[in-house]
């Protein structure tokens, strides 16, 4: 059976680890945040592109050329 000074040093080294666990998660996730916002922004750059393109730039479905089959 062990001291209650063995157990107590037990549960201090798990809680060290646990705290070094828990701040390496957490800047794991401050990086994923801050990919997922750049990321958001390149894609409102792309809507904001793709919006502002020519309408003329784009043929109908009607002033398509059939495929050769037909």
């Amino acid at each position: 059976m062990q001291g209650v000074q063995e157990q107590i040093e037990e549960l201090q080294m798990k809680l060290a680890f646990q705290e070094l666990t828990v701040e390496e998660l957490n800047q794991e996730v401050i990086k994923l945040n801050r990919l997922i916002a750049d990321q958001q922004h390149q894609i409102q750059l792309m809507v904001g592109k793709l919006k502002s393109m020519e309408p003329s730039n784009i043929a109908t479905q009607a002033e398509e050329t059939p495929p050769p089959h037909y």
